[in-house]
């Protein structure tokens, strides 16, 4: 007996499903009914990443990792992070909406081509190892979320009002006892302000940070490191992934970092450092995605220039964006004050940012 045929691949599969007659003339369909201009948003993004999978993995870090950067330099030194509530609010949107609007479809579905149509081959099992994927950059945030509260005496926590840590992640690594005696410190401050101003005594108290606080802030810089790290992976993968997963990422993570960024210079004050010194430690943070894209960009190239790799860390990215934008955030936006009206007015304002933000990625994947 002859051996049996040898199973095809997906893209033999593929490319004998082109050949068929039917297909050729729903190719020819669609090509006349594809659009004869570019969409703005696609225009857009051929000129930020007009070049390779890794050259656009590294424009995409410096736009995410530089204006908001620069941004630091407008902000005040007295600025409440708590008064972040709906940047963070905008930016869960970006994050859900693109894990959501596109990197879930594609990840299950493949992405379309402008050039012909593509079948959906259901394979059970591989559905099932993606999901694996999924869970795992779930879980895998989880573990270092927890490992990072072990490391702090359980006192550490992802929490926008006094940093953000990501990923796009883990979480902050403040002492929350600290962070605590800074927001009362400030708070202090204003309250006797002229007090302090008339007795030198207290003057030269109201400088002192409590060391706890000042600990809050190093242990900060260190976490936002390693997030940035992690930040600059999933732009790897995303870019080596497609080029549209690629972008949609940059943007979902750009709206993420300036409340976290913001976020981090008003602890890094709080814990006694200077404006300048504040910005200088956050733009050596920045290092730390440029350092995580060169580490995805040498794993795509060793693994085959995408293949497999890309793959794999689109899930993984996939899921934790979902850590990022529920367990990490959603918790931060759940929390009420005492009054009643203004909580209310509070909170649509928070779900009209979550929208805009979500309308965002859903008009980008749309087109």
């Amino acid at each position: 007996m002859p051996p049996p045929p040898a199973p095809l691949s997906i893209e033999a599969l593929e490319e004998k499903l082109q050949q068929c007659p039917v297909v050729a003339d729903l190719n020819a369909a669609k090509r006349a009914a594809a659009p004869t201009t570019s969409t703005l948003t696609s225009r857009l993004f051929a000129v930020l990443f007009p070049g390779s999978p890794a050259t656009n993995a590294l424009l995409a870090t410096l736009y995410i990792s530089g204006p908001p950067n620069f941004l630091l330099a407008l902000c005040p030194t007295d600025i409440d992070p708590s008064s972040l509530s709906v940047m963070v609010a905008f930016a869960v949107g970006g994050l859900l909406g693109d894990t959501l609007f596109h990197l879930l479809p594609e990840i299950f579905l493949g992405e379309d081509s402008p050039e012909h149509v593509r079948f959906v081959l259901v394979e059970p099992n591989r559905n099932l190892l993606l999901g694996v994927a999924i869970m795992v950059g779930f879980m895998a945030f989880v573990a270092m979320d927890k490992g990072l509260r072990i490391a702090t005496g359980g006192a550490g926590g992802h929490d926008h009002g006094h940093g953000h840590h990501d990923e796009v992640a883990p979480s902050a690594a403040v002492v929350a006892t600290g962070i605590e005696d800074a927001k009362d410190g400030v708070k202090s401050r204003k309250k006797s302000k002229k007090d302090v101003y008339s007795k030198p005594e207290a003057q030269a108290a109201a400088k002192e940070i409590n060391p706890s606080v000042k600990l809050g802030g190093y242990l900060n810089l260190i976490a936002d490191f390693t997030h940035n790290i992690t930040d600059g992976l999933a732009m790897s993968a995303s870019f080596y992934a497609s080029p549209t997963i690629g972008a949609t990422t940059t943007v979902a993570v750009f709206f993420h970092e300036i409340p976290h960024e913001v976020g981090d210079f008003a602890l890094l004050v709080q814990s006694g450092f200077s404006k300048r010194a504040a910005m200088g430690a956050q733009f050596v943070t920045a290092v730390g995605a440029l350092l995580g894209t060169l580490i995805g960009i040498a794993v795509q190239e060793l693994g085959g220039n995408g293949g497999a790799g890309a793959i794999c860390c689109s899930p993984f990215t996939a899921g934790t964006f979902l850590y990022v934008g529920t367990v990490a955030v959603i918790p931060e936006l759940l929390e009420t004050g005492p009054h009643k009206s203004a909580e209310l007015r509070k909170t649509l304002v928070q779900f009209a940012a979550i929208a805009v933000g979500a309308g965002i990625m859903l008009y980008i994947s749309w087109d």
